[in-house]
């Protein structure tokens, strides 16, 4: 199931406090959606890497009640005591299974120890799947029973969208856009340690943005997505050296064209970058008007962008010639 699917079949499902597991490969932004959704709803988030605990971690520690004569247990302070939020329990199949019981309990019965999950938190589990090559144990039936299971798949069109609100750099959605099959190139079977994932991409970015020298920039960039991938990536980038002057087009003051396909796919990623940092009517008025002589995979690539943006062209009378053009393709 892709983001924006998950987004609305888990947010719904934590309103109602159904426990929900989602699976999926590294890298694809499974704890990036599930705090979308706490943000979305503004409600809590708090995350528990269960890998990285020992099972007292979430039972608590053992004391002596000298008026009871009793052992009681004391409740962790990261666990929440009151109000909403999505308790999200991460790498729970990477656990240990002695951590795994302790999580069992809170999950089945929604408490551990003396500790009592809050009515309006819900309780929502990811993990890598067994074929992934990631350190996974075999989860128990009866607790695989209690969750309610989803796979997480990559979109090129989701994540098209996430880049333009997160304001990644335009090359690396330009490069995406052009060659979908690098977002995501893991194979469990390889043995090569680097490889693009929807995260890696992120680090590229944030290389891209650091002083790091141009002569060093192959070698970060492999570090983070694999030599191929930097290397085509990179060779894409010089495209931007071709582009014509995009705040010109924006501005109505030029109509210079392309025919090279890997200059079309940065140019409409540039333009729609460009636009989205200035929603001004005129420039909406301008860039459809633009389109309208762009090839039509491209013309329709920037609508649809924009679209996806939550900007509303109904009212202009060039996004009504747009329709009449490319009408055949929306079909």
């Amino acid at each position: 199931m892709k983001a924006t699917s998950l987004i609305s079949s888990i947010g719904s499902l934590v309103e109602e406090k159904v426990p929900v597991f989602l699976w999926g490969p590294p890298g694809v932004g499974k704890s990036s959606i599930v705090k979308q959704i706490a943000q979305k709803s503004n409600i809590g988030f708090i995350d528990l890497r269960l890998a990285l605990m020992d099972p007292t971690d979430l039972k608590g520690i053992p004391f002596y009640d000298k008026d009871t004569h009793t052992a009681l247990w004391a409740p962790p302070a990261f666990l929440p005591t009151s109000g909403k939020g999505i308790l999200f329990l991460d790498e729970l199949n990477s656990a240990a299974p002695s951590v795994q019981a302790s999580a069992y309990q809170l999950i089945l019965d929604r408490q551990v120890g003396e500790y009592k999950l809050p009515d309006g938190w819900a309780i929502v589990a990811a993990g890598n799947r067994d074929g992934d090559r990631g350190v996974t144990y075999r989860m128990p039936s009866p607790l695989a029973n209690r969750f309610v299971h989803f796979e997480m798949h990559v979109s090129v069109e989701d994540w098209r969208y996430w880049a333009f609100q997160t304001d990644l750099d335009e090359s690396i959605i330009a490069y995406i856009s052009y060659k979908n099959e690098h977002l995501f190139t893991f194979d469990p079977k390889s043995d090569f340690k680097s490889f693009a994932t929807p995260r890696s991409w992120e680090y590229v970015n944030s290389i891209l943005k650091s002083s790091l020298s141009e002569d060093l920039l192959l070698d970060s960039i492999s570090g983070a997505v694999s030599k191929d991938v930097a290397v085509s990536f990179l060779s894409f980038k010089k495209v931007q050296n071709r582009l014509p002057n995009i705040s010109k087009i924006l501005s109505g003051e030029l109509n210079e064209y392309s025919e090279d396909v890997d200059v079309l796919y940065a140019l409409s990623t540039g333009l729609v970058s460009a636009f989205l940092k200035d929603k001004s009517p005129e420039i909406l008025e301008n860039l459809l008007s633009y389109t309208l002589e762009l090839k039509s995979e491209f013309a329709v690539m920037v609508v649809q962008d924009i679209q996806r943006a939550g900007i509303d062209m109904q009212g202009s009378e060039v996004f009504k010639r747009w329709v009449k053009e490319f009408a055949y393709l929306l079909a």
